[in-house]
């Protein structure tokens, strides 16, 4: 017995090295090899909120067709709001006929297990690169019943109806903004933010898409933004918050990628 696992050890990880090297060699250039689950319900109203700080995904026009990414893509939510089209990959029992692909936002951040092996139930421990997406989403993709399967990504250019918004919220003692509808690369990286009365200063990343600006002599003043995405591209909102904001208004503007 001891001679037989000897001989077909090695074996099983040649075979598993051949299958791995098989799918890498079918990758498409400029896709990447990763593994998607879902969660949320069939509705997808279990993938509200999140940590991106978006909250209502309906509201905030990304539907259903949104993800949670792991640790080495969320990048502490610098990843929020970019776009991703997927396709499931080699998979024939569970992937859907004729190459379907689908597009989706990042919204939320898929957390770590470090009690479970990579392999065994932390599909989104460091560093795996893996989408668990919305209900919706997956069964575009696959059958329900695989429960994971394994898919390829690509970033794409996020398309949106409308202007950039921006959301006021915190309170007086800590002024946050939360910026959603970013077209273009859609991952906000910095922000820069003017009173009617103060300078340029630039807001400080606190979670997610929320965004704290410290001058909290703002509170009474028109604000104006800049936006820069991963891209290097920025727009300019000028007068986007009138000198009357409350907490909690949302104000859509012109400016869009």
């Amino acid at each position: 017995m001891e001679m037989a696992s000897c001989v077909l050890l090695p074996l099983f990880f040649l075979s598993l090295a051949v299958a791995q090297e098989r799918e890498k060699q079918a990758i498409p250039e400029g896709w990447t090899l990763a593994h998607a689950t879902y969660y949320g319900g069939s509705d997808a109203s279990g993938t509200m909120g999140g940590a991106c700080g978006y909250g209502n995904m309906y509201h905030e026009g990304f539907g259903v067709e949104t993800t949670a990414l792991s640790t080495v893509l969320f990048q502490n939510g610098a990843s929020c709001g970019a776009c991703y089209e997927l396709k499931c990959h080699q998979d024939p029992k569970w992937c859907r006929p004729g190459n379907l692909s689908i597009t989706v936002t990042a919204t939320n951040f898929c957390p770590p297990n470090p009690a479970r092996k990579s392999y065994r139930g932390g599909w989104c421990n460091y560093p795996q690169q893996h989408f668990d997406l919305s209900m919706p989403a997956f069964v575009h993709l696959a059958n329900r019943t695989a429960g994971i399967i394994p898919v390829i990504y690509t970033r794409v250019e996020c398309k949106r109806q409308g202007g950039i918004r921006f959301t006021m919220r915190g309170n007086k003692w800590f002024i946050l903004v939360m910026i959603s509808n970013v077209g273009g690369a859609g991952d906000v990286r910095s922000v820069v933010v003017k009173g009617s009365r103060s300078p340029w200063t630039p807001a400080t990343r606190a979670w997610g898409q929320n965004w704290h600006i410290s001058n909290r002599s703002m509170l009474e003043q028109g604000l104006s933004f800049v936006v820069s995405t991963s891209d290097g591209e920025s727009r300019i909102a000028l007068d986007a918050v009138p000198q009357n904001w409350k907490f909690g208004q949302t104000f859509t503007t012109a400016a869009q990628f």
